[in-house]
């Protein structure tokens, strides 16, 4: 594993980080030991939220007595100084530290957003006065709009940003990152493998590791995934003809319009799973088609229960028609459960 300096930070940490949305699915017992097991092997970033359930007490139970090793990243949805300032309060607590190495404005991507938690008692405020007082050292901010990110890394606010990278996602290269360097920002990278619309770790990472000072954070839930990874970045990465014309197929298949699995949509009134009928066609590609009927069969028929009230579209930070597509996607389940 190697290390680099994060931006202008002056922290040292590993090239890759661990997001940690997928350890609100396991137990405590199992979230601990996927932890450690990442820390053992040489990862030494950890990012989660005050938002991602029992994410932070699970942190804070798995690293307990070696805090000081570790670079952990947290972050709010708060847009107003109060309530930010308590969520700030409640991540020590759970993490049980007395302060955050990275603390993150996030999901920054509307108008709105931007005024309220840049302005007279907004969320930058607290974290300015935390800062002041020691429980922050670090202030970042991420986003799912390039043009509202590059607009945050011009204000020079922030040490940190993190946006969505990876080969079907590509155009921070040309429109963000950039100018984080001219700012001397560190570069976070999420949704490695795309929101999990990607499957080949090697290919994920061989497009990755091109750009050493963009740190990906990928998520794991598995002892397994974090030996996988860490092996990876143990090799070298040569990229291959064929590992860009893999890509490029990929690509074509997925389109623009694919579902990244941030669950900002839900949950939804009438019920509707969406985030597994949004990615009905992946399940349909990765089984044949009878198979993932019957997989998919619960959360299919609940987009019967769809009234297109947008709701979930206001939501989506990459404005999807969702009521259309899963529609769509409701006609490409009942040809694969007539066929079975």
């Amino acid at each position: 594993m190697r290390y680099v300096t994060l931006g202008k930070t002056g922290m040292e940490i590993s090239e890759v980080g661990f997001g940690c949305i997928p350890i609100i699915r396991l137990s405590t017992a199992e979230a601990v030991k996927v932890l450690r097991r990442a820390y053992e092997k040489g990862i030494t970033l950890f990012d989660t939220a005050n938002a991602y359930l029992d994410s932070e007490e699970k942190i804070g139970l798995a690293f307990e007595g070696i805090r000081s090793r570790l670079v952990i990243a947290t972050k709010t949805l708060k847009r107003d100084r109060a309530e930010a300032e308590a969520d700030i309060e409640l991540s020590l607590q759970r993490m049980r530290t007395d302060y955050i190495d990275l603390f993150q404005i996030h999901q920054v991507s509307l108008e709105p957003d931007y005024e309220t938690a840049t302005g007279p008692g907004g969320v930058f405020e607290a974290a300015l006065k935390a800062k002041q007082a020691g429980k922050i050292r670090h202030v970042g901010v991420t986003s799912h709009s390039i043009d509202m990110a590059a607009r945050l890394v011009k204000t020079g606010l922030f040490s940190t940003v993190q946006f969505p990278f990876n080969f079907i996602e590509s155009q921070a290269v040309e429109k963000l990152h950039p100018d984080a360097r001219l700012q001397e920002m560190g570069i976070l990278a999420m949704k490695p493998f795309g929101g999990g619309a990607l499957e080949n770790a090697e290919l994920c990472f061989k497009f990755l590791r091109q750009f050493p000072d963009v740190i990906p954070l990928p998520g794991f839930d598995a002892l397994e995934q974090v030996d996988q990874i860490v092996a990876i970045y143990e090799t070298g990465n040569d990229l291959f003809p064929e590992d860009l014309d893999a890509m490029e197929k990929i690509k074509t298949r997925l389109g623009q319009q694919f579902c990244r699995r941030c669950e900002y949509c839900q949950p939804c009134e009438q019920g509707v799973m969406i985030t597994p009928a949004m990615n009905y066609p992946i399940i349909a590609h990765r089984m044949s088609g009878p198979k993932a009927a019957g997989f998919a069969a619960k959360a299919m028929q609940s987009v019967s229960n769809c009234t297109e009230c947008e709701e979930c579209v206001k939501r989506c930070p990459y404005n999807l028609p969702i009521p259309e597509m899963i529609k769509k996607h409701l006609a490409l389940y009942e040809r694969h459960s007539a066929e079975a």
